[in-house]
């Protein structure tokens, strides 16, 4: 299984209603350096449906601005539908909705 493939297996994981940081998926794929690495997995995201990288925030549990499906207000509305509420700074509140 290639890095992505192991990313694209730990975001699936993620529940509705519950957000990871990238942070949190490069440890659970094997290798805590590749923040970056799940950014790129996100951004070429093969099968949106199945995996939920809306599910993604930075580690200030800020949504991405570059959301690759529709921009950071698109990414928005998907948690806010799954019930999460984002805080007047626009963070989500980590300690309550961080798997």
């Amino acid at each position: 299984m290639n890095s992505f493939e192991k990313i694209y297996e730990v975001v699936k994981t993620i529940p509705k209603g519950k957000v990871a940081t990238y942070g949190d998926i490069a440890f659970l794929a094997g290798n805590s350096r590749w923040s970056r690495v799940v950014g790129y997995a996100l951004h070429s995201n093969p099968d949106p449906e199945s995996i939920p990288c809306h599910r993604v925030v930075n580690r200030e549990g800020k949504v991405a601005q570059s959301f690759v499906f529709g921009g950071a207000r698109v990414q928005r509305q998907k948690l806010e539908a799954e019930g999460i509420v984002f805080e007047e700074d626009g963070r989500i509140d980590l300690s309550k909705y961080r798997i």
